[in-house]
């Protein structure tokens, strides 16, 4: 679809509201057609791989597509793109994202904290289930509602500054010194929904309490406090994500088996 036929499309999408319900049963408002967003989450994903460093490492690449791949068995198939595409970025960025349309982007620096296939499915598992959620479409859904600057029905990511607005809508504007990230309630839904995933694909999920204190230390003390952040502090999520695995049925298959690069 071409850009301008796109953006008119939006534009057409933003006259209605129209109400979903998440994976978690909450209430959703939802403007854009799974269509639309995919072909906002490409067209972000080809900037970016056109602007930062791609890992040309063979073995970390493997490493990152064997947990993708474990994970997406287990995910249901999406009517707007066939197949999901894998980039690791080489930057020192403690971060992974995922995109309508399918794209997921991994940061070489997550797998500093990260330290084995169990805590790097942990992150892939909840940044997978922001697509499924629809959370970066409910994102620009409300921006487009509250009519904060976002007209989405207006704009192209070839215009400079609403292109990093989109892009930071869904979940990738920190790159583009722009930070809108997800709120406490959607990334609360993908810890729940990413645990339910890698849980299926028979990663031990008691490993993601494990990452949020890695993530913790990372951090080096410097979290602002619950109430005046966006997201869950780490005490919140590793308390949450302890009594969702202990709630998850045991896994009786065959459990992955992917190397960490040295």
């Amino acid at each position: 679809m071409r850009l301008k036929t796109l953006m008119l499309s939006l534009a057409s999408a933003a006259m209605m509201t129209a109400c979903a319900t998440s994976p978690t049963g909450r209430n959703q408002v939802i403007l854009f057609s799974d269509n639309q967003m995919s072909d906002l989450g490409s067209q972000s994903f080809e900037q970016m791989k056109s602007e930062l460093a791609i890992s040309k490492d063979a073995k970390t690449n493997a490493y990152v597509q064997c947990v993708t791949n474990a994970i997406l068995e287990h995910v249901p198939i999406q009517g707007s793109f066939s197949q999901w595409e894998v980039v690791v970025f080489d930057s020192d960025q403690v971060n992974a994202f995922a995109l309508p349309g399918g794209k997921i982007g991994v940061y070489t620096g997550l797998l500093k904290v990260a330290v084995n296939q169990d805590q790097l499915a942990t992150v892939i598992g909840h940044e997978i289930a922001h697509v499924l959620a629809d959370h970066s479409n409910e994102r620009m859904s409300h921006a487009q509602l509250a009519n904060t600057g976002l007209q989405i029905s207006n704009v192209a990511l070839s215009n400079q500054e609403y292109r990093n607005e989109i892009m930071a809508a869904m979940g990738v504007g920190v790159q583009y010194g722009v930070l809108l990230p997800y709120g406490r309630t959607q990334e609360s839904e993908a810890d729940i929904v990413g645990l339910e995933l890698m849980a299926k694909a028979g990663f031990d999920s008691y490993q993601s309490v494990d990452l949020w204190k890695n993530m913790a230390k990372a951090s080096g003390g410097n979290q602002p406090p619950e109430l005046l952040s966006t997201h869950p502090s780490h005490d919140t999520r590793i308390k949450d994500l302890t009594a969702k695995a202990a709630s998850e049925p045991k896994f009786t298959g065959q459990k992955p088996n992917c190397s960490r690069p040295n």
